[in-house]
C-alpha cells in the first residue's frame, strides 16, 4: 500500500498541473465521476466536467489557481482510496478582493481502474474565514 501511497500524492499532483487542460485532467478522473466545487456546482460524469471545466477556462475563473496539500490517506479496501486535503486558491482576477474562501478541505475517493488511480467523486468545501 505504500507504493500505492505514492501513486495517489502522484494523481493530486497530476490533477494540479492539469488544472487548465481540459483533456488531460478529464483522463484522471472515472467515466462516472462526480465534482462537486468549491461553489456548490455539482457535476456528474467527465462529458459534463469537461463542458463545465472549458466554460470556466473560457471565463476570469481561468485566473484562480488552485494547490492542494495531501493531508491523509486512508484505504477502505485495497482499490479505494480517500485522499484528504488543503486546498489553497489564489485568486488573480482583477478584482478588489477576492469573492470566495482562499481554503478549502478538498476530499477525493480515488479508485484503482486497470493499475491506474482515477477521481471518482471530488468535494471541496470552503474554510470559513478563510
Amino acid at each position: 500500500m505504500d507504493q500505492d501511497q505514492g501513486k495517489l500524492h502522484r494523481l493530486v499532483e497530476e490533477l494540479q498541473a492539469a488544472q487548465f487542460d481540459v483533456e488531460p485532467f478529464l483522463a484522471l478522473h472515472t467515466e462516472d465521476a462526480i465534482i462537486v466545487n468549491f461553489g456548490g456546482r455539482r457535476v456528474a460524469g467527465r462529458d459534463e466536467l469537461g463542458r463545465a471545466m472549458a466554460a470556466g477556462l473560457a471565463s476570469p475563473l481561468a485566473q484562480v489557481i488552485t494547490t492542494a496539500e495531501v493531508d491523509d490517506i486512508r484505504f477502505l479496501r485495497p482499490d479505494v482510496a480517500i485522499i484528504s486535503c488543503t486546498k489553497h486558491i489564489s485568486d488573480e482576477r482583477d478584482t478588489a478582493e477576492p469573492s470566495f474562501a482562499t481554503t478549502g478541505r478538498l476530499t477525493y475517493v480515488a479508485v484503482e481502474e486497470a493499475g491506474a488511480w482515477r477521481v471518482a467523486l471530488a468535494q471541496t468545501t470552503p474554510v470559513a474565514g478563510s
